[in-house]
């Protein structure tokens, strides 16, 4: 079909208004007008006469016609073009006023074609139809437009008659290139469509099947056209028929595709679940109004059952890490037990306990019943991710700490006997009904070995509902009881040693564990055995005003309880000094004083060497100590040692060998009358520091020096781990352990970074008070601390005040932010600021007593120069709020 050509004049008379009627119908040159104008006209008004609404209706959009380029135009008598028809205009691209009059031979047809063109127009004219392939060709215009334009048309001649009863023509014309390319994509979208390895559907509008390739069909059963008509709900479930309706019509209705959309459903003659992954897209028309949507499905099954695969493995390798960073952190029996259920449950099992051997507890190491399985046993741990599901009579969980048996022919006491894994479920036997009745589907008894002795059982339960156990499970479970077993026995073993070494145990070690500024602190304590008692070594860790640390080595000449009872004395001692902050080789010298007033009933008081001379040898006993003290000042990263007798700090420089490091050793402590020296070492960011004691280089089959060289190899050799360090240095050591004691100390340097370090100097003007409280809160906002901005404010104020009262020389003022915000004020005056209680009437005298007020610790302490005075306080959690400045200050009152 095409169109019925509009005239460029339009005739007179009767047959020239019915033209113009039909030209008019035809000027819109929509789909369908053809046949008026075609040599059908006739009949197609006949048709009209019959039924007009079905005739001459206007075709809808997705017609043909969307998708070819159809024109027409007519021939005159004199072979000349008389109407040419917008569609003309638009394949040829020439406008009706430069067409009309134009011999279309000479007008559009190449040269070399012409004199066959004009043959043709004869017979045409002489009243011949004609069909057949011409090319064409636009002529220049004036104004080039369509100028060059070459092409293929097929053309279809009609003769006809003018109103004279002269001989015209009707030209219906099809430009082949579209017809080419109609042809090509229907072979591609055939090929693709149809040899496609995945499911192909294709929706119409009412979201009903109107096609279905091979691949579909295989899939579902029956031929390609007995899917046509359908509907999803022919072939899934109603919930998943539903969703993908839901999906459909979202694509029909808004054009967003879907990818990767996730059916799952049996197929067609089986009741194995598929899953299928489906791509939505809507189909639009040559017009561009949407038809349908395109559906390709994928079996992904294979995919899904590997990616479940994957995800068990995952999830299997999963909890083997997180046991292994959370089993066997505590050496309690208890505690390790539940460690191992808080990780597989709920994310192995529902439900688990752990029962160990009540004899092993006990510390019997082989109880009776232990070979056969029917020992007593403990309940240690329960864990239930079902915890309010009722149980069926007599099949509830055994109470925690509760004693009990397993009976000899039970799943359980088999699976100890044998120390392997069993899986119970309620078909094996009656005995298993206590384990699987009512709520349990299946339960895994796992034996808990540990160096090759079975020491409890591990109970895995799934309820009823979740997946079954598999071998993955069973190996998974065998793997974790196996782990937490061996931290059990641990824990088993220490808490029979730890109770004989208890009170031990807490005499020697420092408590909590140490930390510093600027440091990072890893220690060891290695007690003698019971055949050469204990001995006298300690460290210690002190932390100190300004962000600085000592750090404290000691040995106590001697064994036994009076030399454990010395080293305590010892150490107390100096903590006590080091509080008040005195330089390293003062803090020794005061400790040789105490040292030589512990052996003597008078005490230190009586230790001068005159009264020791007239003393009774027979009342005082000699305690001789050696001791290493160092202070570390994060700031500056610089560390001030004095030694007592001991053997010299090793020190390990990044990329560095490592070196003992040249401080004199000075006297024991408790010999009395030597001075002790002040060394001071500047350290490197990320050195090593190694405080240690002679119980680790030295032995009965090692000389001193030979140990020491090993220490300094094995220091050089560390991992970077600076527990890994302390490790490695008593696994490479041929320390023979229970000899004496080991006390270890490693401090990694790690000094305070610049940008937390905040030093100002003020010089002696009343203004300076006020500078000082700007500086303050300047440092603070930029440290994102200005919560704290009306506390420091108001107490450094108070600091300065009194350096300029009762100082000398220029001020200082530094802040330093670590753990805590520590602010000191220097001055070149020796008087320490005293703290006194000012009475109600007086009208000063209470900065001190508010800065304490304030602050978290205060205090002063001497230096080479003058003195420092310092408050410290604690940075904010989010939580608590500082004490209000104004109310602390109207509390003083």
């Amino acid at each position: 079909m095409s169109e019925i050509p509009a005239k460029a004049t339009e005739p007179d008379g009767p047959s020239g208004d019915a033209m113009a009627d039909d030209s008019g119908d035809a000027g819109s040159d929509g789909p369908g007008d053809a046949t008026a104008g075609g040599p059908g006209g006739a009949v197609a008004g006949g048709f009209g006469d019959a039924s007009a609404d079905e005739t001459w209706q206007s075709s809808p959009p997705g017609s043909i016609y969307d998708y070819i380029k159809v024109a027409s135009f007519s021939i005159g008598a004199d072979g000349l073009v008389d109407q040419w028809s917008v569609r003309a205009e638009r394949l040829f691209g020439v406008a009706a006023p430069d067409a009309v009059g134009k011999d279309p031979i000479e007008a559009f047809v190449p040269p070399e074609l012409r004199p066959g063109g004009h043959r043709k127009m004869a017979e045409i004219l002489d009243g011949r139809e004609w069909t057949g392939v011409v090319p064409f060709r636009v002529p220049d215009g004036d104004d080039g437009g369509g100028a060059g334009l070459e092409g293929i048309a097929e053309v279809y001649v009609m003769p006809t008659e003018t109103e004279d009863g002269e001989r015209a023509a009707v030209c219906i014309v099809v430009d082949v290139r579209a017809l080419r390319q109609i042809e090509t994509d229907l072979a591609a979208s055939q090929a693709i469509f149809g040899q496609s390895p995945f499911g192909f559907l294709l929706f119409g509008t009412d979201l009903k099947v109107q096609r279905a390739n091979r691949r579909f069909a295989d899939v579902f059963g029956g031929g390609v056209e007995d899917h046509r008509g359908r509907t999803v709900h022919d072939y899934l479930p109603r919930h998943e028929a539903d969703r993908m309706s839901a999906a459909l019509k979202r694509v029909l209705r808004t054009g967003d595709s879907v990818t990767d959309m996730q059916i799952v459903g049996p197929a067609p003659g089986s009741s194995e679940r598929r899953h299928w992954s489906i791509n939505l897209y809507r189909v639009h028309s040559g017009s561009g109004i949407p038809i349908g949507v395109a559906g390709l499905g994928t079996d992904v099954t294979r995919r899904h059952a590997a990616a479940r695969e994957a995800a068990h493995a995952r999830r299997n390798l999963a909890l083997l890490n997180e046991a292994g960073a959370r089993i066997g952190n505590s050496l309690d029996l208890e505690t390790t037990a539940r460690e191992l259920l808080d990780v597989t449950v709920p994310g192995f099992c529902d439900l688990a306990s752990v029962d160990l051997y009540q004899g092993l507890l006990d510390g019997d190491e082989t109880p009776p019943g232990l070979a056969d399985g029917s020992a007593e046993l403990r309940r240690v741990a329960f864990a239930s991710a079902v915890a309010d599901a009722p149980f069926p009579d007599g099949s509830g969980p055994i109470d925690v700490g509760a004693v009990h048996r397993f009976a000899f022919s039970s799943p359980c006491a088999d699976a100890l006997r044998a120390a392997r894994p069993r899986l119970v479920t309620g078909a094996d036997s009656a005995s298993a009904s206590r384990l699987t009745g009512g709520l349990i589907q299946s339960t895994l008894a796992v034996p808990m070995v540990a160096h090759d002795t079975v020491v409890g059982l591990a109970q895995f339960s799934r309820t009823k509902g979740s997946e079954p156990f598999g071998e993955r499970d069973r190996a998974l479970a065998v793997e974790l009881a196996a782990r937490a077993a061996v931290c059990i026995d641990n824990a088993r073993l220490y808490r029979r040693e730890h109770e004989r070494a208890l009170i031990l145990q807490r005499s020697l070690l420092p408590p909590g564990d140490p930390e510093a500024s600027g440091l990072d602190i890893a220690c060891r304590y290695l007690p003698g055995n019971a055949a050469t008692e204990v001995g006298g070594d300690w460290f210690d860790v002190i932390e100190l005003p300004g962000h600085r640390t000592a750090l404290v080595v000691g040995d106590v000449m001697g064994r036994g309880l009076r030399a454990a009872v010395a080293m305590g004395e010892l150490r107390t001692a100096v903590r006590t000094l080091a509080l008040l902050d005195l330089e390293p080789a003062e803090v020794l010298s005061a400790l040789d004083e105490v040292a030589r007033g512990l052996g003597n009933p008078a005490g230190p008081q009586q230790t001068t060497r005159a009264a020791r001379k007239a003393a009774d040898a027979d009342l005082s006993e000699v305690y001789l100590a050696t001791c290493v003290y160092a202070v570390y000042d994060a700031v500056t990263r610089r560390c001030t040692f004095a030694n007592a007798g001991h053997l010299p700090p090793v020190l390990v420089e990044p990329g560095e060998s490592a070196l003992m490091l040249d401080v004199p050793p000075g006297m024991p402590l408790g010999v009395g009358g030597e001075p002790f020296e002040d060394v001071e070492v500047e350290l490197p960011e990320g050195a090593l520091l190694a405080l240690y004691t002679d119980g680790l280089v030295e032995s009965r089959d090692h000389p001193l020096d030979e140990g020491l060289n090993a220490f300094v190899r094995a220091l050089s050799d560390a991992p970077a781990g600076l527990e890994d360090v302390c490790d490695h240095v008593l696994n490479t050591l041929d320390t023979h352990h229970g000899e004496d004691d080991i006390a270890l100390l490693m401090a990694r340097v790690e000094g305070l970074p610049a940008e937390h370090v905040g030093d100002w100097a003020l010089p002696r003007d009343p203004k300076s008070v006020g500078r000082a409280r700007e500086l303050a809160c300047e440092q603070l906002r930029d440290w994102d601390l200005e919560r704290l901005c009306d506390t420091a404010e108001l107490l450094v104020s108070e600091l300065v005040t009194n350096a300029l009262r009762y100082g000398e020389g220029e001020i200082r003022l530094r802040l330093l932010l670590d753990r805590t915000l520590v602010c000191e004020v220097w001055d070149g005056g020796f008087v320490q600021p005293r703290r006194r209680r000012a009475r109600d009437t007086d009208e000063g005298g209470r900065g001190l007593q508010l800065v304490g007020l304030l602050s978290a610790a205060w205090g002063s302490r001497r230096t080479p120069r003058g003195k420092t005075v310092w408050f410290e306080l604690a940075l904010p959690d989010g939580e608590s709020e500082p004490m209000d400045a104004a109310e602390a200050l109207l509390s003083l009152f």
